[in-house]
Order: C-alpha cells, then sequence, then structure tokens
C-alpha cells in the first residue's frame, strides 16, 4: 500500500501546496535495432507510442530516454528531434526507455483548477441541498480523496485503492496546515505554501498513515 501525492488547493482552484510523495516506476528500456517495430506519434510535444505493444512498453508511454541521456520533450539531450533521430538507420542500434511521462509542474496546476471545477459542479448536480462535493473518484489504479474546509481549502490525496485510514490523514493535514502555515506569521493566505515544518510534519505524516497507525492526541 502506498500513497502517492498530496494537492492543497486555495478556495479560488489555485494549487498552492503539491508533493509526490511515492512513484511507481514502471519504466522499461529496451535496445532496438532498424525498423523500430513501435508506431511513434507526437503528443503534447511528447514522443508517445501510438500502436503496438511489448515486453511491459504499452501504447501512450512516452520516450523518457535515449542511449541513457535523458529526453526533454520531443527532443534529446542535444537538441534533436527524436523522431528524426529515431528514423535514421545510421542511429540503431538505439537504447530507448519507455514509461509514463512526469506530469509538469504546469500540468499539475491546470489539473488542480479542473478538479475544483469538477468538485463544484458535483455539489451542484447534488439532489440534496448542501451537498459537500466530490469526496473520493476511484480508479483500478488509485484513488484520489478529498477533504474541503468550511473556508473553501481543498486537500486531495491520492493513494493506493487499498491504502486505509485516509479519512483521518485529510484530518491530520488540515491540523498540520493550521499549525504550521496558518500560525506562521510569513504565511499570507491562498499564497503557495513554503514552510519547511509544515513539509516535515506532512512527510511523518505520509508514513504513519501508510504504516495503518493511529492519528491519537498530540500525534
Amino acid at each position: 500500500m502506498a500513497i502517492f501525492s498530496v494537492y492543497v488547493v486555495n478556495k479560488a482552484g489555485g494549487l498552492i501546496y503539491q508533493l509526490d510523495h511515492y512513484a511507481p516506476r514502471a519504466d522499461t528500456e529496451k535496445t532496438f535495432s532498424f525498423p523500430l517495430d513501435l508506431v511513434l506519434r507526437l503528443h503534447d510535444e511528447r514522443v508517445v507510442v501510438a500502436f503496438g505493444q511489448r515486453d511491459g512498453i504499452r501504447v501512450g508511454h512516452a520516450v523518457l530516454a535515449i542511449n541513457g541521456a535523458e529526453v526533454n520533450g520531443r527532443f534529446t539531450a542535444d537538441g534533436k528531434d527524436v523522431l528524426e533521430f529515431l528514423s535514421n538507420p545510421a542511429n540503431y542500434p538505439v537504447s530507448i526507455r519507455f514509461g509514463r511521462h512526469r506530469l509538469s509542474s504546469n500540468e499539475k496546476l491546470m489539473l488542480a483548477s479542473m478538479f475544483h471545477s469538477l468538485f463544484a459542479i458535483g455539489s451542484q448536480l447534488s439532489p440534496e441541498v448542501g451537498s459537500s462535493g466530490i469526496e473520493m473518484l476511484e480508479t483500478d489504479t488509485f484513488k484520489l480523496h478529498c477533504f474541503q474546509t468550511l473556508t473553501g481549502i481543498k486537500f486531495m490525496v491520492l493513494a493506493d485503492p487499498r491504502q486505509t485510514g485516509i479519512d483521518a490523514l485529510l484530518r491530520k493535514i488540515y491540523e498540520i496546515y493550521s499549525d504550521y502555515a496558518l500560525k506562521n506569521p510569513f504565511y499570507s493566505l491562498e499564497m503557495p505554501i513554503r514552510c519547511e515544518l509544515f513539509d516535515q510534519n506532512l512527510k511523518l505524516a505520509l508514513e504513519v498513515a501508510e504504516k495503518a497507525g493511529p492519528f491519537g492526541p498530540g500525534s
């Protein structure tokens, strides 16, 4: 079981804190000869697998590295276009590492804003007045848990579907936010959280939660 990440979104829908706690590695590196037996295409300025699956490489996986050098979007480490590089027989054999692309800071900001809108839509669609909005989204690989405070701040945790104790964790994170962000004289409401004590205590709370430990008084 694992907790993957934590997001804090202000009442306007802006991402003010994000922590990647655990990222499962699903990268696959193989050496290929020419011609490449996978169909690659450009998507959102990244080179991804459009057709063909083998040895753990799946449709949608992005090219992350070529010959051990990290790939930046659609370009190799020395600035060459990835698709042009891989279309040249002279560059083979070539070692390519595939995997799920890492979200950029801008993508995380955009996704947080989108969830804020979905939360509002969920509240409005409720047949009952005073709906608390979306509290959990479930997929086959993770669950997104959300807790909104009375002031509109949203705390979101992405965790393994089998992970327990997330409700208590969300309230613990709110407590940590109150103690180490709101009581910090240098912190401005609704602004990004940059506080070392907040980071330290949040990481400790995540470790306790992963071990299914209780959050008792003073913990």
